[in-house]
């Protein structure tokens, strides 16, 4: 078993919320952090009294509550995630309505393996919070010093007094790791916790995409269903279930959500998409807009249009196909591609499955878009006027089409 101490105001609803962490086998609570060892609950009410009137400068114990967990069952991070959601960590001496010095914020560590994890999830977390508006935290991070348990009466306070005051709220900002995302906490310590890096010199040093995924992650498993397993894209992909960048290379942050895909050049990232929740069409717009053109940006996203005759690959018949830019997916094939003296490659028939169709009601015109199943980009029009057998012209600018020969 395993410990630490931890201020959150009020030590009744603290150990309440602390002991129903899965993994969390014992809170107990206490005083910890003050000059004056032996103290009692009414003798820290009136230290904090003499304090306020000027009458000592010693200072005094903050409520706590020790919270022992098994390692093999819960991480450290984890444990102080719901440290950090179940309270306020930016009000200073003050928790709900509880006012004072003994009633700060705090993490008492015992040694600096901890001391490291808790100033890593601090600026996790206090990068959540500014997110959502919120201050600096307030949580002092200190080395564990006077620890005593408090009297019986208030061990297991709210089990006994169920209708007894609680008065934590938190901010209802959810620790990054907390919906199956990857640990952004990188103390050497705990390093040994985690998979190995990738190795740099086994991957693409030119431009390398990177999925960093994690245990238990259920929107990793959808990005590998959505995405991955259907992967025909050019730019190399391949997985990690390591935080860290791969051996030699950089990061220009820590990750702080699973998934998280990072593009790297030259062995140094680029650009990154954090987190999917089955938004697929955002996903490939932003590997687009790394990847494409200006001009086939322009097409891809803005429905535009390529000038006629202008398509390197309008006049291509040797056999092959023509696949989507992005996502590597058949679209026609060379067999099905005809001379529609119109300017833009033609095909009468696309791959099946490989395409969908939308009204577009622009430029004053009734026409039905073509657009990329797998990723979702704009390619062109269809119209009736083709030959047979099925006696469409599928309109496609040549600049989004990718030909590969057989």
């Amino acid at each position: 078993m395993d410990f630490i101490v931890l201020g959150m105001g009020c030590f009744w609803g603290a150990e309440k919320r602390m002991s129903e962490i899965p993994g969390v086998v014992d809170v107990e609570s206490g005083y910890a952090g003050g000059d004056i060892p032996g103290m009692g609950y009414q003798q820290i009410l009136n230290h904090e009294n003499q304090l306020r009137t000027g009458r000592t400068t010693a200072r005094n114990h903050a409520e706590v509550i020790k919270v022992t967990f098994d390692p093999d069952k819960v991480s450290l991070e984890s444990v102080l995630a719901g440290f950090w959601e179940n309270h306020n960590p930016t009000q200073g001496d003050r928790q709900g309505n509880d006012i004072g010095s003994n009633y700060r914020s705090a993490i008492y560590t015992q040694n600096e393996s901890q001391q490291s994890v808790a100033q890593a999830t601090l600026k996790v977390y206090q990068q959540a919070l500014n997110t959502a508006g919120y201050g600096s935290v307030t949580t002092e991070i200190l080395p564990l010093r006077h620890y005593m348990a408090a009297e019986e009466y208030h061990q297991n306070y709210l089990q006994k007094n169920p209708n007894g005051y609680c008065g934590l709220g938190g901010t209802g900002v959810k620790y990054p790791t907390t919906t199956g995302s990857i640990s952004p906490v990188v103390a050497e310590q705990d390093k040994s916790r985690l998979l190995k890096p990738l190795a740099g010199k086994d991957l693409d040093y030119a431009q390398q995409l990177i999925v960093f995924e994690a245990e238990h992650c259920e929107f990793c498993r959808l990005f590998d269903k959505e995405i991955l397993d259907a992967w025909q894209a050019t730019v190399p992909v391949v997985v990690t279930l390591s935080a860290y960048a791969p051996t030699d290379w950089t990061l220009e942050k820590p990750l702080f959500a699973a998934p998280t895909v990072v593009l790297f050049r030259a062995g140094k990232e680029v650009a990154r998409y954090t987190g999917y929740t089955g938004e697929q069409a955002n996903f490939w717009k932003w590997l687009g807009y790394q990847l494409l053109t200006p001009e086939q940006q322009k097409i891809a996203f803005g429905q535009g249009t390529e000038l006629p005759f202008t398509a390197t690959n309008l006049d291509e018949k040797r056999p092959g196909k023509f696949v989507d830019p992005l996502s590597g997916a058949p679209l026609f094939l060379s067999q099905t591609k005809f001379d529609s003296q119109s300017g833009w490659p033609s095909f009468i028939d696309p791959v099946p499955g490989s395409v969908t169709l939308h009204e577009d009601h622009s430029h004053g015109m009734q026409r039905t878009e073509v657009r990329s199943a797998s990723s979702g980009i704009h390619l062109g029009h269809v119209f009736d006027d083709g030959p047979p057998p099925t006696f469409k012209r599928y309109c496609i600018n040549g600049n989004v089409l990718k030909f590969i020969p057989d």
